[in-house]
């Protein structure tokens, strides 16, 4: 049987980083890429930077989804950039964003490293089209 041609599964990470309790937004990403195909690890609530990052390592994602509401993205997600840095996974893994992230705040992600970020009221199908596009060829 030939594979040539064939390319395997977008596989997302989708984490919810901090003490953020609420994950129905992670959940609702987590269906929409299942049903787009897509293989998806969720990690549960209350992850560490270091513990999302270890995932991401070990399960050789494409996407590193963060979802968080609480405000601490400025302090939480560059720690998440940096260990995928530290490991050499940065250029191959997609760092995309969800949640409550004033306008503001959003180049200052960018210049850590994150990909895109999604606020409340995107859609999914942008989200999955976004990932698509974008995500790092292997």
């Amino acid at each position: 049987m030939s594979t040539e041609g064939s390319q395997r599964s977008i596989r997302c990470l989708i984490a919810k980083v901090g003490l953020d309790g609420h994950d129905r937004g992670a959940h609702v990403i987590t269906r929409a890429f299942r049903d787009a195909g897509f293989e998806v690890i969720y990690s549960g609530l209350h992850q560490s930077p270091d513990a999302i990052v270890q995932a991401a390592v070990q399960e050789d994602v494409d996407v590193v989804g963060i979802s968080i509401l609480s405000g601490a993205h400025k302090t939480l997600v560059p720690k998440i950039a940096d260990g995928l840095d530290e490991y050499g996974a940065a250029e191959g893994t997609l760092l995309i964003v969800g949640g409550i992230i004033p306008e503001d705040d959003h180049d200052t992600l960018y210049d850590v490293g994150v990909d895109g970020i999604f606020g409340p009221g995107t859609s999914t199908a942008e989200m999955i089209e976004f990932v698509e596009q974008h995500r790092p060829a292997r």
